[in-house]
């Protein structure tokens, strides 16, 4: 009877630890964004404070991969499918360490670099689209070689072609929020958009063909604090949630995204850090913790440490 009573005990601490992580070593930096590269098996991240790209390895070793403060932070990014370049959103957004007056929420870019010779080969200036506020924050591609950004402050859609000529693609009344609206972005190979709503806590379905054709999906429950996507099929979505609830979320849709519910989740006890993005790898789905609410407090002692966690999902109907 003892060791069963032992043996029960070892399995409750054993469900009790955290999904894995790799942990790394950047001080100040506070990461957002962060994309896998399956050729070199590194992930690449961002940094809300100093924009600088970094990658890390899986021994939690991180080197920067390209510098610019004139770029003031770094978020979402995504590797080309060409394997070859690393598109990255820019803005001066919150806590850069390098805002000015002049482009504090006014700023939006869109930058390309070689990884090859890690430098930037594209800057795209998304801030005179629109008038007002500006935070370009997550970016997709289609399957034509488009590429889409999101404006969390205009609250907009951007479309930039192959040769880094930018437009409005869509723009609608149900976008409008106050703070961090349009945010996590990913395409849909039906020819389609799916878009979240921090603020909102709701997913958007927006024709390619026909952008002012917005639909909002119907969901049983709100995504307060919506972040980073990623389209694992057809009818499988990852979705972060931050904003105090640190979740990850998979939703399924039988409809084409006219309808979705979540289905699977990370457990309470895994213990994201405010997560912002994910990344598919080859052993699974990472999420970066991205400690955001530390630059909320002026009394925390910013974070010298990160990392990066696997997520592992449950069924929701088994919680």
């Amino acid at each position: 009877m003892r060791y069963i009573i032992i043996a029960m005990i070892m399995s409750v601490f054993a469900d009790n630890n955290p999904s894995p992580r790799i942990q790394f070593e950047v001080p100040d930096s506070y990461p957002e964004g962060i994309a896998y590269d399956n050729s070199t098996d590194v992930f690449y991240v961002s940094s809300v404070r100093t924009a600088t790209v970094g990658k890390v390895n899986r021994q939690g070793v991180y080197n920067i991969v390209y510098a610019d403060t004139l770029l003031k932070s770094t978020y979402g990014m995504k590797v080309h499918p060409d394997g070859k370049h690393l598109f990255v959103c820019a803005a001066d957004a919150t806590y850069s360490k390098y805002s000015t007056p002049q482009t504090k929420q006014k700023m939006a870019k869109l930058i390309s670099i070689d990884l090859a010779s890690r430098q930037k080969n594209m800057e795209v200036d998304l801030s005179n689209l629109l008038p007002g506020k500006h935070f370009s924050n997550d970016l997709t591609f289609d399957d034509k070689g488009n590429i889409y950004v999101t404006d969390s402050y205009a609250n907009a859609v951007y479309k930039i072609t192959q040769n880094g000529v930018a437009t409005v693609f869509a723009k609608d009344k149900q976008f409008e929020t106050e703070g961090i609206g349009l945010n996590g972005i990913v395409f849909h190979p039906n020819g389609f958009l799916l878009v979240n709503s921090s603020n909102l806590g709701t997913l958007f379905k927006i024709d390619i063909k026909n952008p002012s054709n917005i639909q909002k999906v119907k969901t049983e429950q709100f995504f307060l604090g919506a972040d980073g996507m990623i389209l694992n099929d057809n009818n499988k979505l990852t979705i972060v949630v931050n904003g105090g609830i640190n979740r990850i979320f998979q939703l399924t849709t039988k409809d084409n995204w006219q309808t979705a519910k979540a289905a699977m989740a990370t457990a309470t006890m895994d213990r994201f850090a405010n997560p912002s993005t994910a990344t598919t790898a080859n052993d699974g789905i990472w999420v970066i913790n991205a400690k955001a609410n530390e630059l909320k407090d002026s009394s925390t002692v910013p974070s010298i440490k990160f990392d990066i966690q696997l997520a592992e999902f449950k069924s929701i109907s088994k919680e």
